[in-house]
């Protein structure tokens, strides 16, 4: 997979997992749904997993540094991939797509 299509992919996925958690965390302690909480948290896992692989392969090809998957882990995920993002995406100059 191509740099740029493989950056494009890690941002939809942190995008779509940021939403998952912004409703993860509102069913969590706002609206106290223990059955959503079971049902959403492992969804976001899997969104976490798949941020820290597609960056870990971007790492891997040498497309980025292994600071892009480490900000993902830091962070839990959505945040650090798209702060990546917009980092690759500031230093070739190419506007987030």
């Amino acid at each position: 997979m191509p740099p740029k299509k493989l950056l494009n992919t890690v941002l939809a996925v942190g995008i779509a997992d940021a939403l998952l958690l912004v409703v993860l965390v509102y069913f969590a302690f706002i609206d106290r749904s223990d059955t959503a909480v079971h049902i959403l948290g492992p969804i976001h896992g899997l969104g976490f997993l798949a941020l820290l692989a597609l960056t870990a392969n971007g790492a891997l090809q040498r497309f980025w540094g292994w600071w892009f998957p480490a900000i993902v882990v830091v962070t839990g995920g959505p945040i650090g991939s798209i702060a990546g993002d917009l980092i690759l995406r500031k230093r070739v100059g190419e506007p987030v797509a």
